[in-house]
């Protein structure tokens, strides 16, 4: 899952980019709204956490922006304490959810958390496709009640493919939500990853669509041609 940052504070946006990779994001980092519109606009993100006071393009306009021209990624917002209104404004341009500052991290990844699910259309943080279940708090994998070490790169892998279960996910998308904007990215990575997590799950939960992509679903569903 691919994720942008937009936050003038240097500090904090570097701690918010450091926990969303510890917790297995790809990230993208802007540091003031125009930096952060255009990214929002021509890249294909999951996910967006906006600070509202950003420079050169407050970020109530940026969603605006980003709402009208059809972009409907989940937008979680950064509001000061007590700048109530903020909230209401952000919530009316088109975001997702909010968090005021100062803040805890683990409650900036739970929301982002539920954010992301939601738009996957899940009601709770741990998938499952067959005997492979994937808990979202936690980034931990588990089939038939073992856990299974991952790579960062695998874990992503596994992650939107089970976000999206049971629709068949091209190479290009996935080469698009899996690395960052600074990632060398080749498509033909994707295919050894795809390979090692099959030898790694033990199950055929990954199947390959040819010509198309790759789709997760248990291994009794109907294989695609």
């Amino acid at each position: 899952m691919r994720l942008l940052v937009v936050e003038d504070d240097r500090d904090l946006n570097r701690q918010l980019v450091s926990a969303l990779e510890d917790a297995g994001y790809a990230v993208d980092k802007a540091f003031d709204g125009e930096e952060g519109h255009f990214l929002g606009d021509t890249e294909p993100y999951d996910g967006v956490i906006l600070d509202m006071g950003l420079p050169r393009m407050d970020g109530i306009r940026v969603l605006e922006k980003w709402r009208r021209d059809g972009r409907t990624m989940p937008v979680l917002i950064l509001t000061a304490r007590d700048r109530w209104s903020e909230k209401v404004q952000g919530f009316d341009a088109g975001a997702d959810d909010y968090v005021t500052k100062p803040f805890h991290m683990e409650e900036v990844l739970a929301r982002l958390r539920a954010l992301l699910r939601r738009a996957a259309g899940h009601a709770t943080s741990e998938l499952s496709c067959g005997p492979v279940l994937l808990d979202t708090r936690s980034s931990r994998v588990v089939v038939d009640g073992s856990a299974v070490r991952l790579t960062s790169h695998e874990y992503r892998l596994l992650a939107y493919l089970m976000h999206h279960q049971g629709r068949v996910v091209s190479r290009t998308e996935l080469v698009e939500h899996l690395y960052d904007q600074d990632f060398d990215r080749d498509s033909n990575t994707i295919e050894v990853f795809v390979g090692r997590l099959r030898k790694k799950l033990g199950v055929e939960i990954i199947q390959t669509v040819r010509g198309l992509g790759y789709i997760a679903a248990p291994p009794d569903a109907p294989k695609k041609p």
